[in-house]
């Protein structure tokens, strides 16, 4: 049986819609991450189209089994969610529970990002949902942990509260 679009660019076996593979747009710097728009969907797919790249293949419920069982897939995940953490200023860390803070470049990278009805947002939200159907329950929690601490607590303003609200209903 053939793998689905999303599952073989996860395995890199296969490329999007542009030809690029998983490592290579993991590779790019911060500013081709920020400027170009059609990658995330590949890189943290859901099952609701995207308005921002209609090439995208969907998220189906066989490609979310075998994500879920497949140790390879989620690590794969696991190193997409690292690099658009860097990218956002935030890092994994806590060897008994999984935690999400920010990290030393913070202040330099949130503020490329951290302003009201940034496109970022919404691409953090994706990245929520594509988590937990994937499996990484505990990864898309840390995630909306310290978005929603960073929205209510420490940067009150920075984000709006409709976004507030994505971010807070993203994993129900």
């Amino acid at each position: 049986m053939d793998e689905s679009p999303i599952v073989a660019f996860y395995r890199g076996t296969g490329t999007d819609h542009a030809g690029r593979l998983l490592r290579d747009v993991l590779a790019w710097d911060n500013e081709a991450l920020e400027q170009v728009h059609d990658y995330v969907q590949w890189v943290f797919p859901n099952a609701l189209p995207s308005r921002a790249n209609s090439a995208a293949p969907l998220l189906t419920p066989g490609d979310v089994a075998t994500f879920r069982g497949d140790p390879a897939l989620q690590q794969a995940l696991r190193a997409a969610l690292a690099r658009m953490l860097a990218f956002y200023g935030l890092r994994r860390s806590g060897p008994d529970r999984m935690r999400i803070e920010r990290g030393d470049d913070w202040p330099a990278r949130s503020r490329q990002w951290l302003q009201p009805y940034n496109h970022n947002h919404l691409r953090l939200t994706r990245m929520m949902k594509c988590l937990q159907a994937c499996g990484l329950d505990a990864d898309a929690r840390a995630l909306q942990e310290v978005l929603l601490d960073i929205a209510r607590r420490t940067d009150v303003g920075r984000v709006s509260r409709a976004t507030a609200g994505h971010w807070e209903r993203a994993l129900e």
